[in-house]
């Protein structure tokens, strides 16, 4: 499994607790049930939450049971991230996707999908880690934006994690039918070739 280098905090000399892996077509089966696993987590999180009774677990399902062909079809790839436990040993806590949107939405964008991280994970700034994971790869592939929509009143620290990074409220791109959904969008400066 090809582990990114650790993202290390600016305030920090100590590499964080966690790694974060791309989950390649030929990952381990297990690394893959892992993360169907908190893509499943996130999607019955989702459910729980008003407004969302909309939303098709089913579609999750399926999404999850693909998983990682789902989005690297897509022109889109994810990624997982373990904890290390007291001993040492890699936990399973945050899961985040991305895909290509439509050119007729945004030519050379992509849409970031399902930023999951356990509750015992959070407070680590592994949702953080995550998206600027996924924000570094867009730059490096010359993506023009990252779009992405979210539930601020169910996801109220994400909400803000977003707004942290540089995201800022868009017109709707999608037909998202969850209620109460603020949309937004992260210009991004394009790599230059080396």
């Amino acid at each position: 499994m090809p582990v990114l280098n650790l993202i290390m905090h600016p305030r920090e000399a100590e590499p964080p607790p966690f790694v974060i892996a791309e989950i390649a077509a030929t990952a381990p089966e297990s690394t893959i049930a892992q993360a169907r696993e908190l893509l499943l987590e996130y999607g019955r999180f989702v459910i729980a939450q008003p407004g969302a009774a909309r939303f098709c677990f089913g579609s999750l399902e399926k999404e999850a049971a693909c998983l990682p062909h789902s989005y690297l079809e897509q022109d889109g790839g994810c990624l997982i991230a373990h904890v290390l436990d007291a001993h040492a040993k890699a936990q399973p806590a945050g899961f985040i996707a991305w895909r290509s949107i439509s050119a007729d939405v945004a030519p050379g964008s992509w849409e970031l999908k399902r930023l999951w991280v356990r509750p015992a994970a959070r407070g680590l700034a592994l949702g953080r880690a995550l998206t600027q994971a996924v924000l570094d790869r867009a730059v490096a592939a010359r993506r023009s934006a990252v779009y992405l929509d979210t539930a601020p009143a169910a996801m109220a620290a994400a909400h803000r994690l977003y707004l942290e990074l540089g995201f800022v409220p868009c017109a709707p791109y999608n037909n998202n039918p969850v209620e109460g959904l603020a949309w937004l969008m992260k210009p991004l400066e394009r790599a230059q070739p080396i």
